[in-house]
């Protein structure tokens, strides 16, 4: 596509590129330069040495290990998750396909620290549900499964996580041409074979490219490792940014230690990226064909009962049983008494919806945060996009780059970046305010904005803006009246795939609340570290139901959109 050529507007440009690169400054570059600023400066002066001594301590170095382990864990387990079931729902007859195919995308949209909450509450050794019940089954002395541990972070990781695979591979094979397959059936191949063979080295790009947002994702995952790996001392690189920070109260020994770490984040989210790019450059396979029909699908015969029904017993562990459990717990008087009709009230969300001041506010703050993260970056996210898409100036890409980066890294990283931006430094200081969670925010979601405005604005072609300038428009009014209405689907794209996020967010917002600036997830994780297990399961009862309903206000939207 050929760039507009910008002679009698430049004016207009100008300030599009000018207020596209003011906000990046503002959300990207001056809260990571002074994070790798503040890691490798000491007084002023570039000091290797204590960033060295830094890294090399016992407790940094374990976090650092440890995020490497979990994150490698994960990418395994929810890759093969992913790609099987991608398998299992579009290239066989297992039966209701729309229904699983919707189901699996469910861990999607929840937070995860809400499900490590409910297995907690299931598999925790001494007080779990599960755990009880098979003591009292086997008489045995040790639990069945220690939820606090490795293995159960990275189980429940892994539940939550296989949808980026899961999405990618989906649509991979249902773009695939099916005749390289059908022909090796013809020529005598299996399942097996076919499969190994032919399907899968077929779509590998987007096995790989999955697997790497999987790594990405989980290297800087907060929530669940808070949940279930700090009480028994696991830690990983966010969880220790937020303990030292917390712990210290802002201390500068502990930002110091923060930022060290956070720069290596940056690092490896830098690495991943490129290493992702490099993937989806070098696996151009041809998997679709000029034909029209459908792949053909495999017949699963005698396996067909046995995976669907492995397929609903997957969906009833994962997904109903924690959701059923943070309803149920909520209802209790007491965490730990018997799950009884006797024992089950509406008292706690009572308490949590019209007495607790805390909720209340928290809703008020995560709804108007949501609203103004996801209506800012919509409006940056177009402007930056048509930078991107547009004009031809030097260094676009480097904007694209910067617009990507901060959903790359951590969200414990980007806190820690508008801390040391926005504390005062510059005579500013939002430290303890909603506004700092709000730059945060709009600084971890810009990507979603510039995804779907580039994506809408490739489609507007350059001859319409031509034409509206020969018939006399303004640059400025070819924009307002040929570009954004055509791109608006974009925007309302863009504007929910950043509130929804936003609503249920817990990684930015729990390093930079304050008194007032309390959001529901900080809210709910908050009274789980205070032991009131029952009001956390309540109030994260309230949150699931405000997340589904915005889900399904969403899908409504787009139906209505398709319709």
């Amino acid at each position: 596509m050929q760039a507009v050529k910008q002679k009698r507007s430049w004016g207009v440009a100008e300030v599009i590129l000018l207020l596209s690169i003011a906000i990046l400054v503002i959300v990207v570059v001056v809260p990571v330069a002074l994070i790798f600023f503040n890691a490798f400066f000491v007084n002023g002066q570039f000091n290797a040495a204590d960033l060295v001594k830094t890294l090399s301590e016992g407790e940094t170095y374990q976090a650092l290990m440890n995020s490497l382990f979990i994150a490698s864990g994960v990418t395994l387990c929810a890759t093969a998750v992913g790609t099987f079931f991608a398998w299992l729902v579009t290239r066989t007859d297992i039966p209701y396909k729309g229904f699983m195919k919707s189901m699996f995308l469910v861990p999607f949209m929840l937070p995860s620290f809400i499900g490590a909450l409910a297995w907690k509450m299931l598999l925790s050794p001494r007080a779990g549900y599960i755990n009880r019940l098979w003591r009292d089954i086997t008489g045995a002395e040790d639990a069945l499964f220690n939820i606090f541990s490795y293995a159960g972070i990275i189980c429940i990781e892994t539940m939550y996580l296989f949808p980026f695979v899961f999405i990618q591979v989906c649509g991979a094979l249902e773009r695939m041409d099916p005749t390289l397959e059908e022909s090796a059936r013809i020529s005598g191949a299996g399942l097996f074979t076919i499969t190994r063979k032919i399907t899968l080295p077929l779509v590998l790009p987007s096995i790989l490219s999955g697997a790497l947002l999987i790594m990405l994702y989980s290297m800087a995952h907060f929530g669940t490792v808070a949940v279930l790996g700090i009480e028994v001392g696991i830690y990983n690189i966010p969880t220790l940014i937020y303990e030292r920070i917390h712990e210290s109260a802002g201390s500068f020994a502990s930002i110091r230690t923060g930022t060290v770490l956070a720069s290596v984040l940056v690092v490896t989210a830098a690495l991943i990226i490129w290493l992702q790019r490099k993937v989806l450059g070098s696996g151009k396979y041809q998997i679709i064909g000029g034909k029209s029909f459908r792949p053909m699908e495999l017949k699963l015969r005698g396996l067909r009962t046995p995976l669907f029904a492995f397929c609903l017993l997957y969906i009833a562990i994962t997904i109903v049983l924690p959701t059923v459990t943070i309803f149920l717990v909520g209802g209790l008087k007491t965490y730990g008494v018997p799950i009884t009709w006797e024992n089950l009230s509406l008292d706690n969300y009572k308490y949590v919806l019209f007495e607790w001041d805390q909720t209340q506010q928290a809703i008020k703050n995560s709804i108007g945060l949501g609203l103004a993260a996801a209506t800012i970056t919509m409006f940056a996210g177009v402007m930056i996009s048509y930078v991107i898409v547009k004009m031809r100036v030097r260094g676009k890409g480097i904007l694209e780059f910067l617009g990507m980066l901060p959903f790359s890294v951590p969200g414990s990283v980007i806190a820690l970046g508008v801390i040391l931006a926005w504390s005062g430094r510059f005579g500013v200081n939002l430290y303890n305010t909603i506004w700092i969670i709000l730059i945060a925010y709009i600084a971890r979601y810009m990507a979603f904005s510039l995804k779907a405005n580039s994506a809408a604005l490739e489609q507007v072609h350059d001859s319409l803006v031509e034409a509206a300038r020969a018939c006399g428009a303004s640059m400025w009014q070819a924009l307002r009246d040929v570009v954004l209405p055509l791109v608006r689907p974009g925007m309302v794209a863009a504007f929910f795939l950043i509130f929804l996020p936003a609503l249920r967010e817990l990684t930015v917002s729990v390093m930079l609340y304050g008194t007032t600036s309390r959001t529901i997830g900080v809210a709910i994780y908050t009274l789980n570290e205070d032991g009131e297990t029952v009001t956390s399961a309540a109030l994260a009862g309230v949150a699931l139901i405000l997340i589904v309903t915005g889900q399904s206000i969403i899908n409504h939207f787009a139906k209505s959109r398709q319709a």
